[in-house]
């Protein structure tokens, strides 16, 4: 158990870290949500609460499991692997730990036995920071005070999207803050729930822009799938309050989001990123447009595509020609009506 520690808190450049336990299966890991409330051209906390929870939040129990990245191959299954003995017993030895190593072992654990490991290694160091601690800090507290979206187990689904295999990055908010909605993807709820209008709104600009003999929407709004894909669909804030649009927005999470928007930036080429909204936009404004597309629309919500600006944008079509000049395989976005 020691070697564990001490690969946890890496005290030499190069030391392999050592991530916890389980596998998240595929129809488990599922994701969150992310467009109630945005700001500048998407749906306010009252559209998005007509839509039945706050366009971003929700979600209901499943066992805890490790998400794992589909197509990984950037160290995942060697971290797994390595994870394996730590894995089959319940309680790692802490005591070589100083108190602060132990406190942020701790609080750390609910990263190192759900996020998938190809995350976990890449934004470890970003987790151990004073700000990332105070984030986990306040989710003890809210947790205390009332429920919060997603559960514990899909904060970080959207993990599944391999860091190596990112193709195409899209931005939301905020997650549903209805009980069973939200799981850790963005604009994604799980199968049995009512689709979101935006996502209604999504579906209907594939299939104006892919033809329905291409893309036809599906029967439920789950994206789950598009991970497999290539597809990562994140939230700014990554946790929300039962009933209370935004409630953890200037928790710090979106201080680890941008972290993770400038990873990348800077680690990967040719990403679509996809930007719907102002919130969206100026979260992404740092993006390298000569590395990257990044493709620019009003927010889908009702609200901000009903008055133009979504319809027509034709981001999906864009995406894959721009996947296909860079010798990239595109994405197949009628996935999610054959999953």
């Amino acid at each position: 158990m020691t070697r564990t520690i001490k690969s946890f808190f890496k005290p030499k450049e190069g030391a392999e870290p050592a991530d916890g336990p389980k596998k998240r299966s595929a129809a488990e890991a599922d994701g969150e949500a992310g467009e109630g409330g945005d700001n500048g051209g998407g749906a306010g906390p009252a559209a998005a609460t007509a839509a039945g929870g706050s366009e971003g939040a929700g979600g209901s129990g499943a066992p805890s499991k490790r998400a794992k990245s589909v197509g990984d191959t950037d160290g995942g299954e060697e971290d797994e692997s390595s994870a394996a003995g730590a894995a089959a017993t319940a309680e790692e030895d802490t005591s070589a730990m100083t108190p602060q190593q132990r406190e942020t072992y701790e609080l750390l654990e609910l990263e190192r036995t759900t996020m998938a490991p190809d995350w976990f290694k890449a934004f470890k160091s970003e987790m151990s920071k004073p700000y990332f601690l105070a984030i986990k800090r306040f989710l003890a507290k809210e947790k205390a005070a009332g429920p919060v979206f997603p559960p514990d187990e899909d904060i970080y689904s959207f993990t599944r999207c391999a860091l190596s295999k990112i193709k195409v990055v899209i931005l939301g908010q905020d997650p549903y803050h209805g009980a069973g909605q939200a799981h850790g993807m963005c604009f994604s709820v799980r199968r049995g729930v009512r689709v979101p209008p935006s996502l209604v709104n999504i579906y209907k600009e594939l299939e104006s822009d892919l033809g329905r003999d291409v893309f036809k929407a599906p029967g439920h709004g789950c994206l789950e799938a598009w991970a497999a894909q290539g597809v990562l669909m994140l939230n700014a804030t990554l946790t929300v309050a039962s009933g209370k649009p935004n409630s953890h927005a200037n928790s710090g999470w979106q201080t680890f989001t941008d972290a993770v928007i400038a990873h990348i930036n800077r680690a990967r080429g040719s990403v679509v990123f996809m930007l719907w909204g102002g919130f969206a936009q100026k979260k992404g404004k740092a993006v390298d447009k000569k590395k990257h597309l990044v493709l620019t629309a009003t927010h889908p919500s009702p609200l901000g595509a009903n008055n133009g600006g979504w319809f027509g944008c034709k981001h999906f079509s864009k995406a894959n020609a721009f996947l296909r000049e860079r010798g990239v395989g595109e994405v197949d976005w009628a996935v999610v009506r054959r999953d």
